[in-house]
């Protein structure tokens, strides 16, 4: 079980969340402001954050990026605001996912376990050198990828590109950071981008129609799915 901060200044919501998390035997703290929620962040050790943007005395988007400036504990934005462009930039400025209010207990509490799962996952792989999700095996050390022992030939962009996402299994990152990440710190190879993921998911899904393994988040990026070990 994880300890975790909500930063959420609605008491209705707040609570919500506090005794959905408590009743799965996290540990909750509550912070009803930017100022509080940051205060705590430096006061308990934590494993998680569920972050509102809406603040009243400050904005989450810049309660975000102080803390990520320093850590890398997962952070999940609660919000109101729907637009993909409030998204695309909170997930920019390092958050592991984005709920939009109105949400229910199972998609918060689904959404909490694969970012504690991630985080987890990839303390280890960092050990291991090697990214193992389903049937997928990502050889960092190497810079090759198999699926049930085949291995998979991928040009260099295409490997760059799966290894980001191994490395970040079920969060959701935009087109600018995997451009970035890829192609260097002030490329913007959307269209490119989308010409290599076609490539790989015809290279690494038994059906690329269904993907197993990589999911379009519409207007915002891509996320690699947990995908389950066959049979």
């Amino acid at each position: 079980m994880a300890t975790i901060l909500i930063i959420e200044d609605d008491d209705v919501i707040a609570e919500f969340m506090g005794a959905v998390l408590e009743k799965e035997k996290h540990t909750v703290h509550l912070a009803h402001s930017a100022l509080e929620g940051l205060s705590m962040y430096r006061m308990w050790p934590l494993e998680l954050i569920l972050l509102d943007l809406g603040l009243p005395d400050q904005d989450g988007m810049e309660v975000l990026k102080n803390i990520r400036a320093v850590s890398s504990i997962p952070i999940i934005i609660i919000s109101a605001r729907d637009h993909e462009d409030n998204k695309v930039k909170a997930l920019d400025f390092g958050a592991d996912d984005y709920i939009t209010k109105p949400f229910g207990t199972p998609e918060l509490l689904a959404r909490i376990r694969t970012a504690l799962r991630h985080a987890a996952n990839r303390s280890t792989n960092e050990e291991l050198k090697q990214i193992i999700n389903g049937d997928l095996c990502i050889d960092i050390e190497h810079h090759r990828v198999t699926k049930r022992g085949q291995v998979i030939h991928l040009t260099p962009n295409e490997y760059k590109i799966i290894q980001v996402l191994g490395e970040n299994v079920g969060k959701v990152l935009t087109h600018t950071y995997l451009s970035q990440k890829v192609w260097g710190p002030y490329s913007n190879e959307s269209q490119t981008l989308r010409v290599n993921m076609s490539n790989i998911r015809k290279k690494i899904e038994d059906n690329p129609v269904e993907p197993e393994y990589i999911l379009t988040e519409i207007g915002i990026g891509y996320r690699m799915l947990e995908a389950k070990k066959s049979d």
